[in-house]
């Protein structure tokens, strides 16, 4: 590992990112994690200690925060077209947020950046593997010396909102799951996290794509 690092965790209120806060307040590489959402964190979080939690709004980025210079970037940021009320909307917070944030830290000197993507991800799919496909090439572009690019399949956990689609999926993955392929099995936040963190941590050059059937293991 390299030395201790300062990450930037974006998406911290969702299940992977609050599994990225776990994971990576037990990794004594990690000095300090700074996690801006929009309302606070919860207390009582182990090591909540050697977190910054910045209340932001983020459609009004601090382009001038100090806490930008950080030497990597988790982003875990996600939401649906139902959620969000519109494709423009959830373009907005899965494919134009991260970018903009990594924009930001990477003028501050961040060398490395893991994004949660998805499973088939996509120029040629739907709307949604399009923008997340886009997503990832505007990161790629940004030219971090490390991109680490996660692709899982279903998440494999309870939700505060209701994703019907997403709730009915799991269903017929956990009835049927020894005969899916291991490509598309849901996969548990944590091993999401895992990859995200191993990603920044250790700092691949170039671009590394974890595909989903990787994360069982994870």
């Amino acid at each position: 590992m390299a030395n201790a690092q300062n990450l930037l965790v974006v998406g911290a209120t969702g299940a992977v990112g609050q599994a990225v806060l776990r994971q990576g307040l037990t990794e004594e590489s990690v000095a300090r994690i700074v996690a801006p959402t929009r309302r606070p964190l919860e207390a009582g979080l182990a090591g909540i200690e050697r977190v910054l939690n910045p209340v932001i709004d983020f459609a009004r980025l601090p382009e001038e925060a100090p806490w930008w210079r950080v030497d990597a970037v988790v982003c875990t940021l996600g939401t649906t077209i139902r959620a969000a009320g519109s494709q423009a909307a959830f373009a907005a917070i899965d494919r134009d947020l991260p970018i903009a944030v990594g924009r930001l830290a990477r003028a501050a000197g961040a060398k490395r950046y893991a994004l949660n993507s998805s499973l088939g991800a996509s120029a040629s799919g739907n709307f949604y593997l399009r923008a997340e496909a886009e997503a990832e090439q505007g990161i790629i572009a940004l030219g971090f010396a490390s991109t680490t690019i996660v692709r899982p399949s279903l998440i494999d956990t309870e939700r505060s909102e209701v994703r019907p689609g997403e709730r009915f999926g799991l269903l017929f993955v956990h009835v049927l799951r020894p005969l899916i392929p291991r490509r598309y099995r849901a996969v548990s936040p944590e091993a999401i996290a895992s990859a995200l963190l191993r990603g920044v941590l250790e700092g691949q050059p170039g671009v590394t794509i974890v595909e989903s059937e990787a994360l069982r293991t994870a």
